[in-house]
């Protein structure tokens, strides 16, 4: 079992450190998401890891008739379907096994925030959560690896107590300018008035 105090790595290091490939592939992940190190990366390519040695086994026992595998075929994939990463009706294990990476990645608290236009940038997300300015329902959330659930989706906005909730705020007025500067590119500028 272990000692309590010390917790176990939740995630596998790559088995060769040197392969050209993988790390560009990392590095682009990195950027693209706004992680801090390449450890979250692994952490979630775990989680995923894990989803989807279940989904093999699962096939190999209802291959053999196993009727508790038909059971935990319907539990693992509602319980993918609520994370967000599978369809919620007809989502087979196939689908569990063709999951990548990104599926995973764009599930994340930090992720959802800056695609629902809280934030400027995912670094930014990241410091906003950090900070403890973004919120999950009632529930202040500091955790940027936080997976969000379908149902929590919608709930992600400011937290209440934080002064980025003011809509006069200085980053979201920025935000208001910066929504609306598109519009003005695009030629649908406002007539000029007659006199």
């Amino acid at each position: 079992m272990g000692d309590p105090k010390f917790s176990r790595r939740k995630y596998v290091r790559p088995s060769s450190p040197w392969e050209a490939e993988r790390i560009k592939l990392e590095n682009e992940l990195l950027k693209k998401y706004g992680l801090k190190n390449k450890k979250e990366l692994w952490r979630t390519q775990s989680i995923l890891r894990h989803f989807r040695q279940r989904a093999r086994i699962l096939q190999a026992l209802i291959r053999a008739g196993d009727e508790q595998a038909t059971k935990e075929k319907d539990e693992l994939i509602t319980r993918l379907g609520k994370m967000g990463l599978l369809p919620m009706e007809g989502a087979t294990l196939d689908d569990v096994l063709s999951l990548d990476v990104e599926a995973v990645l764009s599930r994340r608290l930090q992720t959802l925030t800056f695609v629902k236009g809280l934030s400027f940038t995912p670094r930014q997300a990241r410091q906003f959560i950090i900070h403890g300015h973004v919120s999950v329902g009632a529930r202040t959330v500091n955790v940027p690896g936080y997976i969000v659930t379908r149902e929590e989706e919608p709930s992600v906005i400011y937290d209440a107590r934080s002064p980025l909730a003011n809509e006069l705020h200085p980053v979201r007025a920025a935000a208001a300018a910066a929504e609306r500067m598109p519009a003005a590119q695009s030629g649908e500028s406002k007539p000029a008035k007659e006199e």
